[in-house]
């Protein structure tokens, strides 16, 4: 073996062991009472807590045991990959928004990965749907909801349609192809069963049918009520839609029975303030989460709009965020952060209700 090839082997050893004596990221699981990085800073009540970080498939490496047995042919592999190029572990990339679903199954759309990438939790298993039809791949998957009965929507910006698939990630056919140019965000309503996908390029929502027919827009490019400049990510909490009109600053809420509309957020240079919010989620008590990719941070407001408290800031560390993009919650009062450049979910825990 050559001076070169020996040095080159070192490095790799050492790098493999320094990370496994770091062990699996695999959230969301609270550090232990006194030790999660919590926010406000004390002394003010703990509202949040950081909650862990999803990256991919070695989140699910759990078994310390079965490690320790396996090391020696996990260095081997890694070894041989690095050196001979096989694959390395299947990781996040530029995740960009993301569900969960009620069985804590949390699907994450990867427009680094083309794809959209399946925490399996209750299986412990790590998936990567790439296909958007049977003859085709994603190219920019952005955004997906919940079909109601076990599968998922996903829109494609590039494609430029929406995508419909089955619990095992399996192609079901696309609708919108010709009525949108730029699809974002989408939502369903478990009502009544339509969709809302917007359309940045347009500046507006599209409404499908649960037969995923166009049956109705909403907007038009303005700065007025009921216009948008540029919307991305969108959220739906019982009777109300939330917009993110991203390049008008603020989101945007409707009511879906077409009685009330509200907006909050303005530009500015105070943390709270929006240059580009993207991501917007609601949480079981109503608190709205939104995104602000400009300042990397998870702004967080009340029911009313009115701003409660920011978490994050721009950086690698537990809790910060480069360029987020996505948010969404679960019915265990987790928010989770499509931290897109740092090529990670993050996952907060909220620890009280009904705040102030």
């Amino acid at each position: 073996m050559s001076g070169e090839m020996k040095v080159g082997t070192t490095v790799l050893l050492a790098a493999l062991l320094l990370a496994g004596c770091a062990g699996p990221k695999l959230a969301p699981t609270l550090a232990p009472a006194g030790q999660a990085k919590v926010w406000p800073d004390p002394p003010e009540t703990a509202r949040y807590a950081y909650a862990g970080t999803l990256i991919g498939e070695n989140d699910f490496t759990t078994d310390t045991a079965a490690t320790s047995r396996n090391t020696a042919l996990k260095i081997a592999e890694f070894i041989t990959g690095a050196l001979f190029g096989q694959a390395a572990p299947v990781e996040l990339q530029r995740p960009v928004a993301g569900t969960v679903d009620a069985e804590g199954r949390v699907y994450v759309a990867d427009m680094g990965q083309q794809a959209v990438m399946v925490f399996d939790m209750p299986a412990k298993k790590f998936l990567r749907w790439s296909q958007a039809t049977d003859e085709q791949d994603f190219a920019a998957p952005s955004g997906v909801a919940l079909d109601g009965k076990g599968g998922l929507y996903v829109t494609d910006t590039n494609l430029g349609v929406v995508v419909h698939l089955d619990r095992a990630g399996k192609p079901l056919g696309t609708f919108g192809a010709g009525e949108m140019a730029r699809p974002t965000g989408i939502a369903r309503d478990p009502r009544t069963g339509r969709l809302y996908v917007t359309d940045t390029a347009r500046h507006k929502v599209l409404i499908f049918s649960p037969e995923e027919k166009l049956v109705d827009t909403i907007g038009a490019r303005g700065h007025d009520a009921y216009e948008f400049n540029f919307p991305t990510h969108i959220a739906i909490a019982g009777d109300r839609l939330y917009v993110a009109d991203t390049l008008n600053f603020r989101i945007q809420v409707f009511s879906l029975e077409g009685d009330g509309k509200q907006a909050f957020g303005q530009i500015g240079l105070t943390v709270g303030n929006m240059a580009r919010p993207k991501g917007v989620a609601v949480g079981g008590d109503g608190r709205v989460y939104v995104v602000e990719s400009y300042y990397d941070h998870l702004l967080v407001f009340d029911p009313q709009g009115r701003f409660l408290l920011p978490i994050g800031g721009t950086g690698k560390e537990d809790g910060q965020f480069y360029l987020p993009a996505g948010v969404w919650t679960d019915a265990q009062n987790r928010v989770y952060v499509a931290d897109m450049f740092n090529g990670r979910v993050a996952v907060f825990k909220e620890l009280t209700q009904g705040m102030e």
